[in-house]
């Protein structure tokens, strides 16, 4: 009698470990299109910015970077709308949130680094980029997405504090670059 308790506890756990990977499965299968978005959206402001103020010699078209969350919020809700309804969990609320975070630290610290105190923006949100990307393939148990994530945040870095100007804009276009790869990577892996 007590050995069929135990059976079924196993089988209760294997029914749960089995969700939990179909759910993971689904949420990457979910999010490669969110990588591919925000990926080529970096990739275009960065170039876009970077050849403006490359040509006219004025810092102020980095200002662009504010237009780049609005138009991102605003593909990313109208490309939603479209989609079978996955439920959500604990993984697919975290994964928001780290990204939330992440976009809210950028908007305020680059409005700071505007307004009120200068300072090495750049460096920063690179760093803070590439955790946030790493946290997430951690969740998600993805070592594209974590080595993407480690390759932007410690690449970029240092390559922040070797370059100045505008050439500094190119690591978001690396950035952009590397979140669309992982983007296409997970759409392959979870067709």
């Amino acid at each position: 009698m007590e050995q069929n308790k135990e059976m079924t506890a196993q089988e209760s756990l294997r029914l749960i470990t089995e969700s939990f990977n179909k759910s993971r499965k689904d949420i990457l299968r979910d999010s490669a299109k969110y990588f591919i978005l925000w990926g080529t959206l970096l990739t275009v402001t960065s170039l876009v910015i970077y050849l403006l103020w490359h040509l006219t010699g004025k810092p102020q078209w980095n200002f662009l970077w504010f237009a780049m969350p609005v138009v991102g919020y605003l593909l990313a809700a109208w490309s939603g709308k479209y989609n079978k309804a996955i439920p959500q969990n604990e993984v697919s609320k975290m994964l928001s949130g780290v990204w939330s975070v992440f976009g809210a630290f950028s908007v305020t610290l680059s409005a700071i680094a505007v307004f009120l105190v200068p300072m090495h923006v750049t460096l920063i949100i690179v760093i803070i980029m590439g955790l946030a990307e790493c946290i997430s393939g951690v969740l998600l148990k993805n070592w594209p997405i974590i080595i993407a994530g480690f390759l932007l945040g410690v690449g970029g870095a240092v390559f922040a504090m070797l370059v100045t100007d505008e050439a500094q804009l190119l690591i978001f276009t690396l950035g952009g670059v590397l979140l669309l790869v992982t983007g296409l990577i997970m759409k392959l892996q979870y067709r």
